[in-house]
């Protein structure tokens, strides 16, 4: 794979024949001095966070800052001019990311202060998780007498903390993480000297056990003020925390998207209305005319029995690595077509999730006997066979599923993750293959056309809610009337996009990066300065990165240490 992405990427750059340099080409190793730093960053960086595991410890927050600062000292004495190209894109990468690692410790430390009133119990939980690391003498009377205060301090602010109204979404969820820090370091403490030190065994248990009750307490009042009505902005119970524009579009620039939040929405709504005139089509065939909602109920009733999804995927999984492999779309594997496999998804976790997730293997949304009969009937109805073909290829082969498999193997000294990069590359498959004419008839293109809609209601939906316009009950309301989702499956998706974890840019990514890839192959593969084969074996080895430096790396695009995007790709 490396040998094929050295001969794709001189190609580009030399625009000489494959046959000329096919003979004489080595495997290629960009430089030394990047992958050196990098592999090292990564292993120190993992390091310190298992060291320093109290999120939200001054001591960590010190350390990481020091561990930061250390590398971009060290990187600043990298001639950056007389790296290869591959190495410079490495270079502003790192250095990129440094930079917004120090960024986000100073919201840490901000957070922090603004929340230290209720939190003035913390500093000696610290100082026993810290000599505790390394093994000091303790008394477990002072220790008891030390429990036994913290713990009326918690349960004095957790009673001025229930009397107190206008609490934000931001402090209760940095409350919330705080709470399970120092309830963390109690634990480690705890477990080391309970039952080993004797005076410890004999004074402290059972104040252990009360302050870490009081703990818990303490954060159930924490989480209490969740259900404010103040943060309760409507009927669907979900509270998430919407960042601003500001913030928007400083994650935009850190992710290499030249573009404002309104210009990605009208973006959204461009692709919108190309699936609208599909949908059009398709419906048409079907013969419900305009009416594309009553077609797509069509489509939803071809679910198959409970219990028959596994093999409605191995079917599809079949059909679609066949179609890439009769096309010639890129090197696949033998190895990583032998070791994906399946499991179900819980029915908690699909709350969350209401469609099938993948990776390393492919998590199968489908009913189990807990769940309603009309949750069960609305999770068959989204997962229905056409529904399903868009996106096994886009979890499996060639999407995530070898993500995974070739990350591994191929430059790991890269840590460069971002969506836009993971989605996109997998959400481009789906573009890909229903331009090479994967569907099947009418059915298959309503069912690629529901998910393609879908991202391009990511967009518009998540983007407004961050910038304050639309409440989570809009977004759902939108999933439901504007791409057709069952309920259930619209609130699910809404709760997923903003209390699952996942970052505020994450939904729109799969479009935006699924877009970037597609123009990025229309500038080389369309023009016939690559095959499609050479292409995607040539991004699959590169590992992960913002598209924009991949571009960079494939047509040689001049680089500055100071790089600020400008890739205009959505023409």
């Amino acid at each position: 794979m490396i040998k094929r992405f050295a001969i794709a990427t001189w190609l580009v750059v030399s625009g000489l024949p494959a046959a000329t340099f096919a003979q004489t080409v080595k495997d290629y190793v960009p430089c030394q001095v990047m992958p050196d730093i990098l592999n090292k960053f990564r292993v120190d960086e993992n390091t310190l966070s298992r060291f320093y595991t109290v999120e939200g410890s001054p001591e960590r927050i010190a350390r990481m800052e020091q561990l930061y600062n250390d590398y971009g000292k060290q990187l600043a004495t990298v001639k950056f001019s007389a790296l290869p190209q591959e190495c410079k894109v490495d270079y502003i990468l790192f250095k990129r990311d440094l930079a917004e690692r120090m960024r986000l410790l100073a919201i840490d430390k901000k957070e922090i202060a603004g929340i230290a009133q209720w939190f003035s119990f913390t500093a000696p939980i610290y100082d026993l998780e810290k000599g505790r690391r390394r093994g000091a003498s303790v008394s477990g009377e002072k220790i008891a007498a030390d429990f036994a205060k913290v713990e009326k301090q918690v349960k004095d602010l957790d009673e001025k903390l229930k009397q107190t109204k206008n609490i934000g979404v931001l402090e209760i969820r940095r409350a919330e993480s705080m709470i399970q820090g120092v309830k963390r370091a109690l634990w480690s403490v705890n477990e080391f000297y309970n039952g080993y030190d004797p005076m410890y065994t004999w004074w402290v248990p059972k104040t252990y056990e009360k302050l870490n009750d009081a703990l818990t307490g303490y954060g159930r009042t924490w989480q209490s003020k969740m259900n404010n009505d103040a943060l309760q902005q409507d009927k669907s119970g979900i509270v998430g925390k919407p960042i601003g524009k500001e913030e928007i579009e400083k994650q935009l620039a850190y992710e290499m998207m030249p573009y404002t939040a309104e210009e990605l929405i009208e973006v959204a709504n461009k692709e919108f209305a190309w699936c609208d005139k599909e949908m059009l089509k398709a419906s048409a065939e079907l013969g419900f005319g305009n009416n594309w909602k009553a077609a797509l109920e069509k489509v939803k009733e071809s679910y198959v029995p409970a219990g028959k999804q596994p093999e409605l995927i191995l079917r599809l999984y079949n059909e679609s690595v066949d179609f890439i492999k009769k096309k010639d779309l890129i090197t696949l594997p033998p190895l990583a077509e032998e070791t994906w496999g399946m499991i179900m998804m819980t029915p908690e976790r699909q709350l969350v999730n209401p469609f099938f997730t993948g990776g390393r293997e492919i998590s199968i949304s489908y009913p189990t006997n807990t769940m309603s009969y009309d949750d069960r009937l609305m999770s068959m109805r989204g997962n229905n066979p056409h529904f399903s073909r868009a996106t096994v290829h886009h979890e499996l082969l060639a999407g995530h599923n070898l993500q995974y498999f070739m990350n591994s193997r191929y430059r790991n000294y890269r840590n460069f993750q971002t969506p836009f990069w993971t989605e996109g590359w997998a959400l481009y498959w789906e573009f890909l293959l229903w331009e090479q004419g994967f569907p099947q008839g009418p059915e298959d293109r309503i069912g690629m056309l529901f998910w393609r809609m879908h991202r391009c209601a990511r967009i518009i939906f998540s983007l407004n809610y961050h910038l304050g316009k639309w409440t989570p009950q809009q977004c759902i309301d939108f999933l439901v009337d504007r791409v057709g989702h069952e309920r259930a499956n619209a609130e699910g998706e809404v709760r997923r996009s903003f209390v699952g974890g996942y970052s505020p840019l994450y939904q729109l990514a799969y479009m935006m990066g699924g877009l970037q890839f597609f123009a990025l192959k229309k500038e080389l593969v369309d023009t016939k300065k690559l095959s499609h084969k050479d292409f995607h074996d040539a991004i699959i080895s590169l590992n992960a990165m913002p598209v924009e430096m991949i571009r960079a790396i494939l047509t040689n695009q001049p680089l500055k240490e100071d790089h600020k995007s400008a890739w205009r790709f959505y023409k």
